[in-house]
């Protein structure tokens, strides 16, 4: 019961945050999600021999966030440098030296890891097409990851992959139909509502193109979910945090969204260069 409530809140607050919220709401939202879970990334890779100090990766975090809200496109290569230089000098004035590049190869790891892909949903949303687009991407992502769960716990019978034992061929291809069958709603619900005039869902983009995109997002997100397990595997835990009733830790809930917008991203880039037309 904690996992179901604590997943219809989740979902309630990013939907308002995304039909009724300003692009400042959602990037601070974000931001703090990001906070959250670079700490508990923070947490697993300290618990081996990384020494990554805890105020880089949240000074870090949020000056990523902070120029992608100003100056999303030129400024956040030029700051992911400095804050790698910046890592790369601390760790090696106040560590012994065989530490140094390893420390700065995580702490840079984890800013790619968790922050730069977070910043890309309000980047996501302040596009034209932004809304229904970033709808699309959410739901895709969580009725994948439903479908998976309850497929595969109850009839997954093969497993996927070592990174994951619980993890099932069966409810992997349950969980590209969730995506599949979740993304057709939002397009038809589009429809509907723009037949009656409201175009709040308005999606251009033939049926078939978001069935791609769906599958897409869907394969992109299961990859996002096994990454996450290696990660803890390899720090020996089994959930990243607890601050979720009934999920986990934060990482644990936003580990498919983490490959999956970045993923979203480059098809967009694809189909400006090419003239594919919008969402």
């Amino acid at each position: 019961m904690k996992r179901i409530l604590t997943g219809i809140l989740l979902i309630l607050v990013v939907v308002a945050l995304i039909f009724f919220g300003q692009l400042w709401m959602l990037t601070l939202a974000v931001c703090v999600t990001a906070e959250l879970a670079a700490y508990e990334y923070l947490t697993l890779a300290n618990s081996g021999s990384g020494h990554i100090p805890k105020w880089w990766m949240a000074v870090a975090t949020a000056l990523v966030f902070y120029v992608t809200y100003y100056r999303p496109i030129e400024a956040q290569l030029p700051m992911l440098s400095v804050l790698a230089l910046v890592l790369l000098t601390w760790t090696g004035f106040h560590g012994t030296l065989d530490r140094a590049l390893p420390d700065a190869a995580l702490g840079l790891f984890g800013l790619m890891y968790v922050a730069y892909p977070l910043t890309l949903v309000p980047m996501i949303w302040s596009r034209d097409d932004g809304k229904p687009l970033l709808l699309f991407l959410m739901v895709c992502v969580w009725a994948g990851d439903i479908a998976a769960l309850y497929i595969g716990r109850n009839f997954g019978r093969h497993k996927l992959s070592h990174l994951s034992p619980n993890k099932t061929w069966e409810g992997s291809f349950a969980s590209v139909a969730g995506s599949v069958l979740a993304g057709l709603g939002v397009v038809y619900a589009g429809q509907a509502l723009s037949a009656r005039g409201n175009t709040l869902l308005h999606i251009l983009q033939p049926v078939w193109q978001s069935i791609v995109l769906a599958i897409i997002i869907n394969v992109a997100a299961q990859l996002g979910d096994l990454l996450e397990s290696a990660i803890k595997r390899g720090a020996g835990v089994k959930d990243s945090g607890t601050m979720l009733p009934g999920h986990g830790g934060i990482l644990d809930r936003i580990d498919a969204l983490l490959l999956a917008a970045p993923v979203l991203w480059c098809v967009l880039l694809l189909k400006d260069a090419f003239s594919l037309g919008r969402f």
